[in-house]
């Protein structure tokens, strides 16, 4: 009787753990579908104000006098170094989001992934620092009048440092999302066409960025295949989420193996 009075309690208390450990991955997976609904708008967020920042500074500073349009429309660029500034808090955001979806499946890709986002970020927000010295460069212009020589030299370095800033912030941007599709791929938490096509999107973003810094132009035609991929991906996060098999394969070794310890106690027991 007593030994029958244990093996129920025992069967009790692991039923009990069990249904504690089903209730937390429940609330785990549920966790993870909030995170990728959020990770799904940021992207298409994050397209959203970037375009809108190209945009306005693309009609300011590709005018044929910059520092004059600049002057004349101060504001309107610094509105678009805000959008930009929105899209730099968004790249560190995502590898904040991402850690712990990735950290089960690979820490160091985990921690890769987080420290080239935010390397990503860096660049940009030092893009946008060079557009917004070009304001106080524009005030100086008009007041300079014909001897301004120098204010546009030097207008035209801050154009250059502000290229290569994105056109690095770019190159971090392609390496954590290798990192990411990769991932994504090994760990099926997306289908794997998709990981697969993202990691195609971004070894192009990678490359052609690497040959822009070298001194050639791609008109941004190599940002193409990522931008798709990213358009689609956050449609597909905030409508289907990560794959929940994904986060519950580890649980269920953890209770096959607690099935089989709590079998070989009641063989014991009886024996």
């Amino acid at each position: 009787m007593t030994t029958n009075g244990k093996t129920s309690t025992g069967r009790m208390a692991a039923r009990v753990e069990r249904g504690e450990r089903t209730m937390t991955g429940e609330g785990k997976t549920n966790t993870y579908r909030t995170t990728a609904r959020i990770v799904g708008a940021m992207y298409h967020g994050g397209m959203v104000v970037g375009i809108g920042g190209i945009v306005l500074f693309q009609s300011i500073l590709s005018a044929p006098d910059p520092l004059a349009a600049v002057s004349a429309n101060g504001m309107l660029l610094a509105i678009g170094a805000v959008l930009w500034l929105m899209a730099v808090v968004g790249d560190a955001a995502h590898g904040v989001l991402m850690f712990p979806v990735l950290k089960p499946h690979n820490e160091r890709i985990a921690v890769g992934y987080l420290g080239f986002r935010i390397l990503d970020a860096v660049f940009i927000a030092i893009m946008v620092l060079f557009i917004l010295l070009q304001i106080p460069l524009g005030s100086e212009y008009l007041k300079a009048g014909a001897d301004a020589s120098s204010l546009q030299a030097l207008s035209n370095v801050f154009m250059e440092g502000q290229l290569n800033a994105y056109n690095f912030g770019m190159i971090a941007l392609g390496v954590a999302s290798l990192m990411l599709c990769y991932t994504l791929y090994k760990a099926k938490l997306i289908p794997r066409f998709l990981a697969v096509w993202g990691l195609v999107g971004y070894a192009v973003i990678l490359c052609g960025s690497v040959v822009e810094v070298m001194g050639f132009n791609l008109l941004s035609i190599h940002a193409i295949p990522g931008g798709l991929w990213e358009l689609f991906i956050g449609v597909w996060l905030i409508v289907k989420g990560f794959n929940s098999s994904a986060f519950a394969s580890d649980s269920d070794e953890t209770e096959i193996s607690e099935r089989d310890e709590e079998r070989e106690r009641m063989s014991l027991s009886r024996a």
